[in-house]
């Protein structure tokens, strides 16, 4: 199965599919109630897609949250393993929904795909929207096994950085890579010896992913002669860098793994940061 799903796909009527609009910001659920695919479920990247913020210098600004608490959410939305998922957000799968793509990956779910283009591919294919509130019906936890699969620390992403047969790919924009400026974090930069790969590559310009081939050889590119397996992606707070893993995945590259606490946390210790390139 694709990660990626096109709005004209029948599986969005199948019997078994739950739908989730996955959204962040402070009015993600006033944008939700504007305009939503019909029988999609709300979800908010702050409240359900990340643990609460205690101390961003200790898992950064989204750390994940508790994998059994995780599970019993998805009972809520009325999620099993045989579920077909599919998820979209309202900024072209850039943001929250990539990352719900993840965690439900992490976790082992198979049936899974993210809508290609977002909520914006929905409004272009003149697909009519609801404002009213969906609920869905419950059902038991979902079980989860262990943690959350392909995530790495702060420490061994310092250690892949300055290792030449690691690699790790910082998905922020450039000027914000470069140390030109930073409108979130307190500092500046980036972990010395990560590389600069802007997750907005991904994009073509109505906000969809480039074709898979092409997605393949610019990571592959990027890659080199380190093994994907080696590959670490972060961003900001490992939000975004969830999109970069999708387009691997969407490319056939499926190895590279997750910094949750990226440049949030990393900025917020006293570790080397640099500016400009490498």
């Amino acid at each position: 199965m694709s990660p990626l799903i096109e709005i004209n796909d029948p599986a969005f009527a199948g019997a078994n599919t739950i739908l989730i609009d996955s959204r962040g910001g402070q009015d993600s659920h006033q944008r939700y109630l504007a305009g939503h695919l019909k029988n999609a479920i709300y979800a908010d990247l702050d409240k359900h897609l990340a643990a609460k913020v205690t101390d961003a210098s200790m898992g950064g600004r989204h750390p994940l949250p508790d994998v059994e608490a995780f599970g019993a959410l998805l009972g809520t939305w009325g999620i099993t393993p045989e579920s077909h998922v599919i998820i979209y957000d309202d900024k072209s799968g850039a943001f929250s929904a990539a990352r719900l793509w993840w965690m439900l990956r992490a976790i082992g779910h198979k049936k899974l795909q993210v809508l290609n283009g977002g909520l914006q591919a929905a409004n272009r294919a003149g697909i009519e929207l609801s404002k009213e509130e969906y609920t869905p019906v419950a059902t038991k936890p979902y079980h989860t096994h262990g943690n959350y699969a392909g995530t790495v620390d702060i420490d061994e992403a310092g250690e892949a950085a300055q290792d030449e047969t690691k690699l790790v790919i910082d998905v922020r924009e450039s000027p914000r890579y470069l140390g030109v400026t930073e409108p979130i974090d307190l500092i500046a930069g980036h972990i010395p010896g990560a590389a600069n790969l802007p997750y907005v590559l991904n994009l073509d310009a109505e906000g969809k992913y480039l074709p898979a081939e092409i997605l393949r050889s610019m990571y592959l590119d990027a890659i080199g002669n380190v093994e994907p397996a080696a590959v670490i992606v972060h961003c900001g707070s490992g939000v975004t860098a969830c999109h970069t893993l999708l387009g691997m995945a969407y490319a056939g590259i499926n190895e590279p793994r997750l910094y949750v606490g990226s440049w949030s946390e990393w900025s917020r210790r006293d570790l080397p940061m640099a500016k400009g390139g490498n």
